[in-house]
């Protein structure tokens, strides 16, 4: 059995030609804040941002479509994110119904979906 503590980070990849598009819209419209990346431990470009109590890892591969695979974050305000990213117009996309928890996905500029959700208690 392995113990695990916590999910570290989550790793997302975009196009090489939308890299810092990519930065602007994790920075800018989700408010993320950038940290440090060892860039010469790599050898590709990339960026590494603060998500609550985790890092999101931005890299580069081609553009494969879009897929069902997706990360999950909890907000302390569903219908506020919802709301703000709406006017950022960045795309919706309906969750079923789970009981205990509102939620809903958005596709980022660069085709990675994104859930967020909110516990009901």
């Amino acid at each position: 059995m392995i113990d695990f503590i916590r999910a570290d980070h989550i790793h997302i990849c975009v196009p090489q030609e939308r890299l810092e598009e990519a930065k602007a819209f994790y920075t800018g419209v989700l408010g993320l804040q950038l940290i440090d990346r060892p860039n010469h431990l790599f050898s590709s470009a990339g960026y590494w941002l603060n998500i609550g109590n985790i890092q999101l890892h931005i890299g580069v591969e081609p553009f494969l479509g879009r897929s069902i695979r997706h990360t999950a974050f909890e907000v302390a305000d569903i219908a506020a994110a919802r709301t703000h990213l709406q006017k950022n117009n960045i795309e919706i996309v309906p969750e079923p119904a789970i009981p205990g928890r509102t939620r809903f996905a958005f596709i980022d500029p660069f085709g990675n979906r994104m859930e967020l959700l909110q516990i009901i208690n």
